[in-house]
């Protein structure tokens, strides 16, 4: 289930890429390793929120 969320996210990051470049307007998304990281961990950041208060305060 999760592994079909990823292939059809990369699928649609693919073609919003393509078509960005096709119509010469910038890719909406970070142009460095650096940028991506920080989005994974915002992400990882919320999760690892949600964790604690299910483990330390429920």
């Amino acid at each position: 289930m999760i592994m079909s969320e990823v292939l059809l996210a990369v699928f649609a990051g693919f073609i919003v890429g393509v078509l960005f470049s096709a119509i010469k307007l910038p890719i909406p998304a970070p142009p460095v390793l650096s940028g991506v990281m920080g989005i994974v961990g915002v992400y990882l950041g919320g999760h690892c929120y949600h964790w604690l208060v299910e483990r330390f305060f429920q």
